[in-house]
């Protein structure tokens, strides 16, 4: 549910893709259950779900994956909050640095991330192939 809005965005920007690319696509994007170090739900106060995040193992990375707020719940610091949290876990945890992998079709995030403190870096694997155009960024501790 709270990822339709990225899939409302990027669907014209998927429309060409083959199926193969499609698959390989998908295959980039998919997160596996032993790789998840947390997932966190942001809630207002009768329980409807605002937001959520989730924090990764990729490789020796640790990566921000899937923030997501509903749009009534945006520009209310939401997003904020889970990023800040996922980056002191990932912190606490022992990492050097977080990454996260977004796109351009996402203004609102990127100048949340450039706020909470990520700089740009290049794009990474699983990305590299599949989505070259990704914009990417690091919080280095």
């Amino acid at each position: 549910m709270l990822d339709a809005d990225l899939d409302e965005r990027y669907r014209d920007a998927d429309a060409d893709d083959t199926p193969a690319f499609a698959a390989k696509r998908a295959a980039a994007l998919a997160v596996h259950p032993e790789q998840i170090v947390a997932t966190l739900l942001a809630v207002d106060d009768d329980g409807t779900p605002l937001g959520h995040v989730m924090l990764r193992r990729l490789g020796a990375e640790w990566e921000l994956k899937r923030l997501i707020v509903v749009p009534a719940a945006r520009r209310r610091g939401v997003g904020r909050a889970l990023t800040a949290e996922v980056v002191d876990r990932a912190r606490r945890g022992g990492a050097a640095r977080v990454i996260l992998q977004s796109g351009r079709m996402q203004p609102e995030s990127l100048r949340m991330y450039a706020a909470s403190g990520f700089t740009p870096i290049p794009v990474y694997e699983p990305y590299v192939e599949t989505m070259p155009r990704s914009l990417c960024f690091e919080y280095v501790f």
